[in-house]
């Protein structure tokens, strides 16, 4: 499928234009139009600006609460709680990273527990946003049934993505961002968009059958990655974000593309750590330094021309798109066009 570099620029203008036309205050439009670019500039295209048609869709439909009154209250020394009040998933998110450094700031650790939200996004956002204030973090959501129960037929956890940071001295910060599925289900989403079939092994479908239809996995039962491995995590992951949050949970997280019935009642969970808890944050960024030059000293398989740590990748990925411009397929394109004909803002090829 054919696709046009547009600047990271254009497209963000594009999605906080749209958001805000929806109702949403310009300074949380703005935050999300940063997310959802930011997932683009990374190459998670899955979770970039394609995502704005459906998202605003569920502000219409009136299942997201474009002006939210979020609270957070804290609930022991260094935890506290943080009702969404059904906002759009990336504020609450944001505002409980926030939260969780600031009580690690004197506590040393920190946690937030959130309900009431929405889908976030990108994990990887919000382990960015500890790194770049020094933290050590972990972010924890759940999500509408996508995977089995091990030894299950029928969707029953969600992909519910693990992102951690740990920030690094002179060298790159370790990032990782991954799904309980084989692969992410939004890119499953993004090859049914664009009519592109998918491997064997990731899926399958609603009755049950291996498939390499992108449409029918999407619609079907996604597969944990690492067999019983991932179904367990997948477990957990509910387990942490949701059941201990008040959140939704077990199978009741409505989902985001088909169940337009009541709000999603996502929950999430971050942690924060301070990193010099144990020793000064000079010899900490030293020890990461090493560990990182370690890591790319070791012996390389047969094809591997380096070994890089986890992020790096996505680093490297958005140098190259903040200077070249992020590809964005025609099919999302002519989307994104009727979103601005809707909503009578201008075109991204209209913006200058």
């Amino acid at each position: 499928m054919t696709h046009r570099n547009i600047s990271h620029k254009k497209l963000q203008r594009f999605a906080t234009n749209a958001f805000e036309k929806a109702g949403l205050p310009a300074q949380d439009a703005a935050v999300i139009g940063a997310d959802l670019v930011k997932a683009n500039l990374r190459g998670l295209d899955s979770h970039g600006v394609s995502r704005i048609p459906m998202y605003l869709e569920r502000l219409e439909r009136g299942l997201v609460n474009p002006t939210p009154e979020m609270k957070v209250t804290k609930v022991a020394g260094a935890v506290a709680h943080l009702d969404a009040d059904n906002a759009m998933g990336f504020l609450p998110s944001h505002l409980a990273m926030d939260a969780a450094m600031d009580l690690a700031e004197t506590a040393g650790i920190g946690m937030v527990g959130v309900k009431n939200s929405t889908h976030f996004g990108m994990g990887a956002l919000y382990a960015l946003q500890a790194i770049e204030r020094g933290y050590v973090s972990m972010v924890f959501t759940n999500s509408s049934p996508a995977i089995a129960m091990w030894g299950g037929r029928s969707t029953f956890l969600g992909a519910s993505p693990i992102a951690a940071g740990v920030p690094g001295g002179k060298s790159s910060p370790f990032v990782m961002d991954m799904a309980m599925t084989v692969i992410a289900r939004g890119k499953i989403r993004l090859s049914a968009m664009r009519n592109e079939p998918i491997p064997e092994g990731l899926a399958l479908d609603s009755d049950g059958h291996p498939t390499t239809d992108a449409k029918a996995a999407f619609e079907g039962v996604c597969l944990p990655f690492g067999g019983v491995k991932g179904s367990v995590l997948g477990t957990m992951m509910d387990l942490m974000s949701g059941l201990l949050t008040g959140a939704n949970y077990g199978g009741d997280v409505k989902s985001l593309y088909f169940d337009h019935s009541e709000p999603q009642n996502v929950g999430h969970m971050f942690i924060a750590i301070r990193p010099d808890l144990f020793m000064a944050m000079t010899d900490f960024e030293a020890r990461m330094d090493e560990f990182n030059r370690r890591i790319k000293a070791l012996p390389r398989a047969a094809g591997c021309d380096e070994i890089l740590m986890p992020g790096e990748p996505e680093e490297r990925t958005e140098a190259a798109r903040r200077a070249d411009g992020i590809p964005v397929t025609d099919n999302v394109l002519t989307d994104l066009s009727v979103v601005a004909k809707t909503l009578n803002i201008p075109t991204i090829s209209e913006d200058v």
